[in-house]
């Protein structure tokens, strides 16, 4: 699992939360009030609710916001039929790539994530045709500046961490990197929880979709791949965007 190139997606999106902080709180939202819907108003009791919120929490959404998005679903307020779907497809350079939505309308979420894919040079294919490179991985991002290492490796290995990924060589003089920690999907909450209650405090965790490998992309092939990216994130009923891109 490449780190620092997971750690530069992660900057990228952050760089699209300064941007567009609205849209990415309205998808977290969505997230939440479905979950709620579905399992109830207990996120000790709804581990999808939990996620949800965890993630509304790095993308420093207030708490009456994520209350009321709780309270939408829960109370009943929220009439639409949200359901997951997932599409598959590459992207220019042999791009494997993974887009997870939740809609309310199949027929324009297909269309629109296909027009993506065609504007981009890209293919949207059929279920399964990338999925099978990718696994599902718990993935803990921990900022290095400040942090000793032997207590991160410590701490993660006591809570049961299934790789601890140190800061990569190469970064930008006066980044630090990122130290990264990979879990299953089953312990993955009960890893972030262990590394938060160590004391370090994290900079991003979610249940991923992560590649085997990843592919070296540059020149056009790099823009093209980004610019998918790009348009697929903006689009309304896109929760997630992985990718099999180096760097992205």
């Amino acid at each position: 699992m490449a780190g620092h190139n997971k750690w530069s997606k992660i900057k990228h999106r952050k760089a699209v939360v300064d941007k567009r902080r609205g849209k990415v709180w309205t998808k977290v939202a969505k997230a939440i009030i479905v979950a709620a819907k579905h399992g109830g108003p207990d996120p000790a009791f709804n581990l999808t609710l939990r996620y949800a919120m965890d993630e509304a929490r790095y993308a420093n959404m207030p708490r009456d916001v994520i209350e009321r998005a709780i309270k939408k679903g829960a109370g009943g307020e929220d009439t639409s039929n949200y359901e997951t779907v997932r599409y598959e497809g590459y992207a220019p350079g042999s791009v494997a790539v993974i887009v997870d939505c939740l809609t309310d309308n199949r027929t324009r979420t297909a269309a629109d994530v296909r027009n993506a894919f065609v504007k981009s040079d890209g293919n949207l294919g059929t279920s399964g045709c990338v999925g099978y490179m990718f696994q599902h991985r718990g993935q803990i991002v921990i900022e290095a500046a400040g942090v000793d290492p032997d207590a991160i490796m410590n701490a993660a290995v006591d809570a049961g961490a299934s790789d601890v990924e140190p800061p990569a060589s190469g970064d930008q003089p006066g980044e630090e990197g990122v130290w990264i920690i990979a879990t299953e999907p089953t312990e993955f909450q009960r890893v972030k929880d262990a590394i938060e209650k160590a004391g370090f405090t994290i900079a991003a965790a979610e249940l991923a979709m992560i590649p085997d490998t990843r592919v070296a992309v540059t020149g056009d092939a790099a823009e093209s791949v980004q610019t998918l990216i790009d348009e697929l994130e903006e689009l309304d009923d896109v929760q997630k965007v992985y990718t099999s891109a180096e760097g992205m």
